[in-house]
Order: structure tokens, then sequence, then C-alpha cells
């Protein structure tokens, strides 16, 4: 069997690709046959478009401040994470987060009002990264399947594909309303590579949080590169981008027939 490089990011040139070393002495070398990418502040801007809904939404609350977005970003975490862990349904979570944030009481009816008010914001607000086609597209010509693997519910998640325009560069959605649970729990990545049809020495994971991306996928046995946009995480020396323009993909690659988009 032919020894096949390691995938490892460099500054991606387009007369180059990139190699690495061969795996350590011991080690079967694997064949590169998928990405995985992150969502939500990997492809798209999570972040700005909440902030910014959040921002207008509260001052027709009478909420205002620097703080807002913070706010709103450190209540959300915690609803949203029993979410993944099935203890609380998407739409319950939701009226958790505005409950917390506003105060007082509310019916069902009117929390789902109140949120209806941010949600129309935040999706108005959805675009991609700049780098975020280029990388789907060099992955496809490398010949790796490309899925995406996001917490979320599958209907919203779709809707930031299409309206981004990166629904026909993806080969496969994968949202954690169709799995036994969200990132990080490991059977979020087993069911992925299962509908991906690889295994995990196989795929390559792609995402912006070291807690929900990074971490899991490589305890599943998976290689795992983290974008650190911000540069947040000097400490992290090893596998570490600041743009998805710097992923370039080597030439150990080979196909692989998964679960197509719509399927």
């Amino acid at each position: 069997m032919r020894e096949v490089p390691r995938f490892r990011p460099r500054q991606c040139r387009s007369d180059r690709r990139a190699t690495g070393p061969p795996p350590p002495a011991g080690t079967i070398p694997g064949v590169l046959r998928a990405v995985l990418f992150d969502l939500d502040d990997t492809l798209i801007d999570h972040r700005t478009s909440a902030a910014q809904a959040v921002t207008a939404w509260a001052a027709e609350h009478g909420i205002t401040g620097a703080d807002v977005p913070g706010r709103w970003e450190a209540i959300c975490e915690p609803h949203y994470a029993r979410y993944q862990r099935r203890e609380v349904s998407f739409a319950e979570q939701r009226r958790l987060r505005v409950r917390e944030f506003l105060g007082g009481a509310m019916t069902d009816a009117e929390a789902d009002h109140a949120f209806g008010g941010y949600l129309a914001r935040y999706e108005a607000g959805w675009r991609p990264f700049a780098d975020a086609v280029p990388a789907l597209r060099r992955a496809r010509a490398a010949g790796l399947f490309v899925a995406v693997v996001t917490n979320g519910d599958e209907g919203q998640q779709r809707r930031k594909l299409e309206r981004c325009g990166l629904d026909p560069e993806v080969d496969l959605l994968i949202a954690s309303s169709t799995l036994p649970a969200g990132k990080p729990d490991p059977r979020a990545f087993a069911g992925s590579l299962q509908r991906v049809g690889v295994l995990a020495a196989e795929a390559l994971m792609v995402g912006d949080s070291l807690e929900k991306d990074v971490a899991p996928a490589r305890r599943a046995g998976m290689e795992a590169i983290l974008l650190d946009r911000d540069g947040v995480h000097a400490d992290v020396t090893e596998n570490r981008i600041a743009s998805l323009d710097a992923l370039c993909f080597g030439d150990g690659v080979a196909p692989v027939a998964g679960e197509r988009a719509g399927g």
C-alpha cells in the first residue's frame, strides 16, 4: 500500500497542494475521504448576525447597552446546550431564553411571539464568510465528500445554507436535530461518520470551537482543525488556522459515496 501523507494545514496557493510528514512509525497510513465542517461561526457569521439582531430587538423592549449581545449569548448557551442533550425541545429552549432575557412570566404563545421579533432580524442578517465557498470548492475539487455537521434544527440550518449560497457547495447537511444528541456528544460524531460512510481516520473536522468541534472529534479518532478567526486560542500551536483560506488538501484523498443531500 502506498504511504499517504497526513493532512496538514498551510497557506493555500493555486499552484501547490499541502502535504505533511507521513504517519508515525507503526501506524497504518490513512486516506482522507471526507471533510466535516461546522456551520455557525465557521462558514456563516452567526455571532455578528445574532449581536445585531438582539441589539435591535432588545431596544424595542427597553433594554439597551453595550452588554446586550454578551448577556444574550450568556443566556443562550446553557439553554441551547440543554436542547443538544435532549433535556428540552427546540421550541422550549427558545422560550427559556426569552423569559430569562426579558424577565417576567410569559405564556408559551407570548414567548414564541416575543422570540419571533428576534428571529426575523437574526435571519435577515445571515451572511457567509468570504472564505467559505472557496474552501468548500477546494475540498470537493480534491475529491472529498463535504458535509456540514451543525448543532441546530435541520430546517433552520438548511435555510442558512440556501440563503447564504452554500447549499450547492455541500454534499450533505447533518443537523443535530436528526441525531441522538448534538456536539460534543460522541454520538453526534459517530452518527455523522456513519451517514457520510467513512471511518474516523478517513475524516477531517473543521470548526471554531475547541470544546464542541475539535476536542470531541479527536477523541472520536478524527483529524481536526481549529478555526480561530479572532486569535483567542493562541495557546493552541498545532492545527490552528485563522482563515479557511489556509485549508488545502494533499493528494492522499479517495472518493466516497455517502448519503447525499436530500437523501
